[in-house]
């Protein structure tokens, strides 16, 4: 917890008096505070794979929570300029309705209405989890597994949660877990920019942590999966300047989003080391699996890795392997918060912690905070990507915006917890979803 690394951090300093006035300098550095690495041995993959594998089968949905069927009677696409909404609704009448990611929806609503949503229709929606399974079969859609078909995938449960929780008075948080662990979630705030200098780069998270009030702060490394980085050794010189500007209770992360190769992600994790970094994401390229595990056995700071990663397979061997301290699968581009839940529990069998990855458009953001209500082993800090959002909504439980402490309270209300302006809905053109007359079930 944030209060621990503080209080950490600061112990570290105790022994020098001096510190208390003395100028930030790379040998007063701020020492690690983080538990103890160990190296896996091929005993220990064996033991923590036994250990990983029920939580891929245990139940995620709340099913008992509806005694009677609830048969999905409509799947209805909403399209108005850059805005994807997907409303739901079962024979009884009970609707649902999600936010989609407008960015990628834009070019994956042809295999959200042909590919995904006809699987769905006519189906008992209590069998969500076996739904979403099959569903990758129907067509042979787990031959585009990723981003193509978790998309669409997650923008269709999110609506059936939705309806779910509408139906029985409970956030969706309550579908997925038997309590909300996290009532309220610490921000962090992140920079996404590269190729700007280090000065700029300060400025930048300077200016939005005075808008966000935030006490963590996330920021680009490298040229992003290899290119070349411009300034050159930008990451080098910014590591350092971001600690001397916000201080030593500011907790910092860095996220290379696979810039480097294994020698260079391990000369780079190292001065994030002699900084006190809380953690550093995708140091090599998320699919270099081998790479990873170099870099996660030469440093002591936790590796983040997931918002690529679209296989529960590869989650459980970096995580059975310690290769990861943190995993940060994305709510939409891991196809759901069931999908989602499975590796949290995973993570969290092991003692690690969960910072889901949010996706930048809609309300990802409002997604993520419901994720993290319901998990057991949610990070400290969590990203926020409110600021440029012009979708008309009123939320009668939170504000839906950090407070003077960098403290968002999650929604409260049934379902997701927003009401959209109606008016804006009917602005929307809407896209019907048909069964193929030729529909094969999956199975």
């Amino acid at each position: 917890m944030p209060t621990t690394r503080r209080e950490l951090f600061k112990s570290s300093l105790a022994t020098a008096a001096a510190l208390a006035s003395a100028p930030f300098a790379d040998a007063l550095a701020p020492k690690p505070a983080w538990p103890p690495h160990h190296i896996a041995t091929p005993a220990q993959i064996a033991a923590n794979m036994a250990r990983l594998n029920p939580e891929l089968t245990r139940p995620v949905f709340k099913r008992e929570l509806f005694p009677n069927p609830v048969v999905i009677d409509s799947i209805e696409l909403l399209h108005y300029k850059k805005s994807w909404l997907c409303r739901v609704r079962s024979k009884d009448g009970a609707e649902g309705m999600s936010i989609s990611n407008a960015q990628q929806m834009a070019s994956l609503w042809p295999i959200f209405m042909d590919r995904i949503a006809p699987y769905f229709l006519d189906t008992d929606a209590r069998d969500l989890e076996r739904s979403l399974d099959l569903c990758m079969v129907y067509q042979s859609n787990y031959k585009a597994t990723g981003m193509a078909m978790f998309v669409p995938l997650a923008t269709l449960e999110f609506a059936i949660l939705d309806m779910f929780g509408k139906m029985s008075n409970r956030s969706i948080g309550l579908l997925i877990s038997d309590k909300i662990y996290n009532h309220s979630i610490n921000v962090y705030q992140a920079n996404g920019e590269r190729y700007i200098s280090p000065e700029e780069t300060i400025e930048h998270l300077k200016r939005d942590v005075a808008i966000s009030h935030a006490k963590a702060i996330k920021f680009k490394l490298g040229g992003r999966m290899s290119h070349i980085e411009t300034p050159p050794d930008r990451s080098a010189r910014l590591i350092p300047m971001v600690r001397k500007t916000f201080g030593d209770d500011m907790v910092i992360s860095a996220d290379a989003n696979g810039s480097y190769g294994p020698e260079e992600a391990i000369r780079i994790g190292k001065i994030m080391q002699e900084y006190n970094y809380a953690f550093y994401e995708e140091p090599v390229q998320f699919d270099d699996y081998d790479g990873l595990q170099q870099v996660a056995d030469a440093l002591q700071i936790p590796i983040a890795l997931g918002e690529q990663e679209p296989s529960t397979w590869n989650f459980r061997h970096v995580l059975a392997h310690n290769a990861v301290g943190i995993v940060q699968q994305d709510m939409f581009y891991f196809g759901g918060m069931v999908r989602c839940m499975r590796i949290a529990r995973m993570a969290a069998v092991l003692g690690k912690q969960c910072i889901p990855h949010i996706s930048s458009t809609g309300l990802g953001y409002l997604y993520m905070m419901h994720f993290v209500s319901a998990i057991t082993n949610s990070g400290p800090y969590h990203e926020f990507k409110e600021f440029n959002n012009d979708l008309p909504y009123t939320c009668s439980t939170s504000t839906l915006r950090s407070d003077d402490n960098g403290v968002i309270t999650v929604p409260t209300g049934p379902g997701v917890g927003v009401e959209i302006d109606p008016d804006y809905i009917k602005k929307h053109e809407v896209m019907k979803v048909v069964k193929p007359a030729n529909f094969k079930d999956a199975e």
